[in-house]
């Protein structure tokens, strides 16, 4: 009875078989079918020309801090590209592409072999797609946090773009949660056999839902106050800055999961697909998954904790529930690495790159977690590390580090279920080395340029050694970072036309080195 609750808990059926889906769509399929494949593929798709566009504007802001005084982009220019950056990555990237390989995993999964409230993930997309152009036109300069009253004070005539863009982005979201719960409640498991993945969509789609109410709400109440409709955050007016703040961390903080829970349920599904065998522990991972969706809202708090805002007995009371929110982390990684030392990892895994990119993804949320500590901490927040490059290497740590390559993970692994064929492999492995070596030089040194007090928000800066060198750095691990993305875009262009045919099984679990270097795909 347990080996076939086992069995049941890793989803049904254990594997699928690959199909040319690119090559027999119609391009009308690809953007208005409410076929689970295509609605993922076209989310897919376009969240990696949003990681191209977003890694552009990186790169060249990149440029300008590569080495101290200005060389080619004023402050105003600066601010616009590194807002574009964190929106386009946060909201254009790393929610999408995490939920769109969700929604192609969980009909198969659970078995139904359809979407449910497909045509609410067609608003969610379009919706979507109408905020990112809204974005790119109104060419915001106020920071993925939009404060205000600095987000509508901008002298931009355009910049209600950018307000409305946010309001969008929340009606876009909410549909997609509501889509990741009707669906995680789908199938003919019972409630204590249900794939993990289930669990995770489910209680990530109610934080969804629940988060963005107070993001519309900041949408809307920026832009009316902005065409000086309304008077919600404007302090000239008799609006309240403080509200804003609590306001917007209420769905802030709890953002920082709608992109990492989506990343651990394609752990969930695909570690146990490489390995042969289910995950060492099932009921940890689903406390895990209800304590993160509780612990996620109240503890907006800790983001501004150093301003007078958050004081004495409740500041002590946020920091408690943030440290809290460590143990259901905790939990999953353990649970990663327990899974991963129960048995001979099989040679097939180790060779495969959704796995590598896996495992590399685990160790960058034990690095990013372990900056998270301090950064929880009241003293040395409020003294040392806020408004630091501390912390973009913390965010990086987690949200690229982990979230960025976990859907690079289920991408490769899904790439055989689209094209019918297999990536070139040596092309895939230069893009892992490429990422790996690029974001840890990128993020330690980051964190390198926080320890040395180094602002955030900053086109120019003093000619110091612990400033300069490790801004250099940082840009070195942004262009091999880049490299690494042409590496994999031009895989996947010439690899869906040339690559080798895959098996039915494109991922069989094989321990033996001879039979498992059979079902690598050739070079």
């Amino acid at each position: 009875m347990a080996h076939e609750t086992n069995t049941e808990r890793m989803g049904n059926p254990a594997h699928w078989v690959p199909e040319n889906l690119v090559g027999n769509m119609t391009l009308k399929e690809l953007l208005f079918s409410n076929d689970y494949r295509h609605i993922a593929l076209k989310g897919i798709f376009t969240s990696i020309i949003m990681l191209a566009l977003g890694g552009f504007f990186a790169l060249v802001f990149r440029v300008e801090l590569a080495v101290p005084d200005v060389q080619m982009l004023g402050a105003k220019v600066y601010m616009t590209l590194m807002t574009l950056h964190g929106m386009v990555m946060v909201f254009g990237f790393l929610i999408p592409m995490v939920v769109s390989i969700c929604y192609y995993l969980l009909p198969r999964v659970m078995g139904t072999n359809k979407l449910l409230w497909a045509g609410a993930a067609q608003w969610s997309y379009w919706i979507l797609i109408v905020a990112a152009v809204l974005l790119v036109i109104g060419r915001p300069d106020f920071t993925w946090t939009a404060y205000a009253p600095m987000s509508f004070r901008t002298g931009n005539p355009l910049i209600w773009m950018g307000h409305l863009a946010i309001f969008l982005v929340a009606v876009s979201e909410f549909l997609a949660g509501a889509v990741l719960v009707r669906n995680a409640l789908s199938g003919n498991f019972k409630w204590k056999s249900k794939p993990l993945i289930a669990w995770a969509t489910g209680t990530v789609g109610l934080l969804f839902m629940a988060s963005t109410l107070p993001l519309g709400f900041i949408g809307l109440g920026l832009l009316g106050d902005g065409l000086e409709l309304t008077a919600f955050f404007d302090p000239s007016r008799g609006g309240s800055v403080k509200f804003f703040l609590y306001v917007f961390w209420t769905y802030g903080h709890p953002a920082v999961y709608l992109p990492f829970v989506p990343a651990i349920a394609i752990i969930y599904t695909i570690m146990p697909r490489f390995l042969g065998f289910p995950m060492w522990s099932y009921w940890s991972g689903v406390v895990a998954f209800i304590l993160l969706a509780v612990g996620a809202m109240p503890i907006g708090p800790h983001h501004f904790q150093p301003l007078y805002t958050v004081s004495g007995g409740y500041e002590r009371f946020v920091q408690f529930l943030t440290l809290l929110v460590f143990i259901p982390s905790v939990l999953h990684v353990f649970n990663w690495i327990a899974t991963l030392f129960m048995k001979p990892i099989p040679a097939s895994a180790r060779r495969a790159i959704p796995f590598k990119f896996m495992v590399m993804s685990i160790a960058f949320i034990v690095y990013g977690g372990a900056t998270a500590f301090l950064n929880a901490q009241i003293a040395t927040d409020s003294d040392f590390i806020h408004n630091t490059y501390w912390i973009p290497a913390h965010f990086h740590a987690m949200f690229f580090g982990f979230v960025g390559q976990m859907a690079i993970a289920g991408f490769y692994y899904l790439y055989p279920y689209f094209t019918g064929r297999m990536f070139h492999q040596g092309m895939a492995n230069a893009h892992f080395w490429l990422w790996q070596v690029g974001l840890f030089i990128k993020i330690t040194a980051m964190g390198v340029a926080g320890y040395n007090y180094f602002p955030r928000w900053v086109y120019d800066y003093l000619d110091l050694p612990g400033w300069a060198i490790p801004q250099m750095f940082i840009t070195i691990g942004g262009f091999l970072v880049g490299l690494g993305f042409l590496f994999f875009a031009f895989n996947l262009a010439w690899s869906a036309r040339y690559g080798k045919p895959s098996d039915e099984d494109p991922w069989p679990v094989e321990h033996d080195e001879k039979a498992a270097s059979a079902a690598v795909p050739a070079e």
